[in-house]
């Protein structure tokens, strides 16, 4: 990936592909590669340029420990599509990325040709807010779970129930999520802190441009429900809750996923 200097941070970036743009947001605390594994073949098959990006928090892109807004972010992504030639984008986020692309949609309309929320939220529940504020004492109180405990929680969160009956396949996930977790960067912790944010749902009634907001039906850590609001309070937005899916729909159904964002990038 390319680093250039875009909203005066320097942002880790990469562009495949050919046609019309579309710029994909990784939600907190995940590298923009993640998306590699399964929507950048698709929509590079279906005819597209796709960009990834390390948001802000995520080296290489500098990490800005010392603090993290939402309305940076939202400028980093404005700033990222104009530097590829202005726009509009079609724009795809998940979880922290849906919010950085709501925001983005009604902020800046004249660069996002259609936006797609995964895990769509315009405000935080009880249990989200719990949740947070745990992972947040955690931290502070400098506890690091054991390993096997730390990916048992992380699988129940942000998994459906239904990718852990095969056995082998849950081994697998346990695994991977055992051996990835690392210590909390400064920059991790700055977008976590993000969390605490108000209800935008009034706001979002002002946005203009063609929505689409995903629910996946099995997600703990922002329900499908959340999503449903999204796509109500702005004019004319579509929803689909797909099944069997938890936080981590793109990688769990990754089928669904693609097909739902296409048939809506296309407007089928």
């Amino acid at each position: 990936m390319p680093l250039a200097t875009i909203n005066g941070i320097q942002l880790n970036y990469q562009v495949k592909g050919s046609g019309d743009l579309v710029v994909l947001i990784m939600g907190t605390g995940s590298p923009g590669r993640v998306w590699d594994l399964h929507q950048v073949p698709a929509l590079l098959d279906a005819g597209y340029r796709v960009c990834t990006f390390d948001n802000r928090g995520i080296a290489p892109t500098d990490e800005c420990a010392g603090g993290i807004v939402i309305e940076d972010m939202v400028a980093d992504t404005a700033a990222l599509i104009e530097h590829l030639g202005g726009g509009p984008a079609y724009v795809v986020g998940t979880s922290l990325g849906a919010r950085i692309a709501q925001e983005l949609a009604l902020t800046r309309p004249e660069l996002v040709r259609k936006a797609v929320f995964l895990a769509a939220h315009g405000r935080r529940d009880a249990l989200q807010k719990a949740l947070s504020e745990g992972e947040r004492e955690l931290d502070r109180k400098g506890i690091t779970l054991p390993s096997s405990y730390r990916a048992a929680i992380t699988a129940v969160l942000n998994l459906s129930p239904t990718s852990m009956v095969d056995q082998m396949a849950a081994q697998d996930w346990l695994d991977i999520f055992a051996f990835s977790k690392s210590e909390t960067s400064p920059g991790i912790r700055a977008q976590q802190n993000l969390d605490d944010f108000g209800d935008r749902l009034s706001a979002y009634g002002r946005i203009t441009v063609p929505c689409l907001a995903v629910g996946f039906a099995d997600d703990r850590l922002v329900p499908a429900h959340l999503a449903a609001e999204v796509a109500k309070a702005i004019p004319g937005a579509q929803y689909v809750e797909l099944p069997d899916c938890g936080h981590y729909g793109y990688l769990e159904r990754p089928d669904a996923v693609n097909s739902a964002v296409l048939a809506f990038l296309k407007g089928e």
